[in-house]
């Protein structure tokens, strides 16, 4: 196993998105060296630690440095600095005016993809890996009577289903995509906390999906996680005012504002990128 590389962080205090700061600063330490060639970064917990951010900002980050081929996952290793590769760039563009437009596309983008996806892990699932789905639905709500957003469970749900669908393509392009879903996921939740009438939809959708994997119905599984998300839809397309005054207002104008996104993937996000033009 490659040794973990140790090396200073501190508090991220400069301007930008705490993402933009940490990206910044691991790949400054990569191409410096400070980060050698084929060695293991440290663990989420103790980056989030070192740079005083949390867990899902240091994932966001380290998803942004593999879309760009520098460092990749892998089981049992964790993650490690990798040789710069120069595949063709995948542009995934989000530079719209309109927050509501910004926040839709990508739901839409997740409908096509996760409704298979379900539909396979319902097909393909091993017992192992639907335990590990059912605690991740734990997890979400568990979160949440602790007083958490549950973004990062929720993440971790939808992780967790891709991991059990037989095809690894499909962690691959969850897995790219983050930097845009967690945001996603996020304005979700903030807007189904201040209706009254969308409190415990969430969890009932994300329940019926983890049900039909259960039972291995890919039908009902694929019906579900469309289902899940065209709810989705329908909620953000309900926000009120006040919701668009709020957190979740400001992160659907991140999302509008962000520049034509030029990512380089890793060989397997290659032919990821390739299915998202399919779907």
């Amino acid at each position: 196993m490659p040794d973990i590389t140790p090396f200073k962080t501190e508090p991220i205090t400069a301007s930008g998105t705490l993402a933009d700061r940490v990206t910044e600063i691991l790949l400054q330490k990569i191409k410096t060296g400070e980060v050698a060639l084929h060695a293991r970064l440290p663990s989420e917990s103790v980056l989030a630690e070192g740079f005083g951010v949390s867990r899902t900002v240091i994932r966001e980050a380290i998803s942004r440095l593999k879309a760009e081929g520098l460092v990749e996952t892998r089981q049992g290793k964790g993650t490690i600095v990798t040789e710069p590769n120069t595949p063709a760039s995948f542009h995934l563009s989000m530079d719209v005016k309109d927050s509501l437009e910004a926040v839709l596309r990508i739901v839409e983008l997740r409908r096509g993809i996760e409704a298979e996806m379900t539909a396979l892990a319902a097909q393909r699932r091993s017992p192992a890996q639907n335990q590990q789905i059912q605690q991740a639905l734990q997890a979400i709500d568990a979160a949440v009577l602790a007083g958490g957003d549950g973004v990062e469970e929720d993440f971790a749900f939808h992780t967790a289903i891709s991991q059990a669908c037989g095809n690894p393509l499909y962690t691959s392009m969850l897995d790219f995509l983050s930097q845009f879903l967690l945001d996603t996921i996020r304005v979700g939740r903030i807007n189904e906390a201040q209706r009254s009438d969308f409190i415990g939809q969430l969890q009932s959708e994300h329940h019926a999906m983890a049900v039909a994997i259960e039972k291995q119905d890919v039908e009902a599984a694929r019906r579900a996680a469309w289902h899940h998300l065209e709810n989705v839809t329908a909620r953000i397309r309900a926000a009120d005012a006040s919701f668009w005054r709020s957190e979740g207002g400001e992160l659907a104008r991140k999302l509008s504002k962000a520049e034509a996104a030029a990512l380089i993937p890793t060989r397997s996000d290659q032919v990821s990128a390739q299915l998202i033009n399919k779907v």
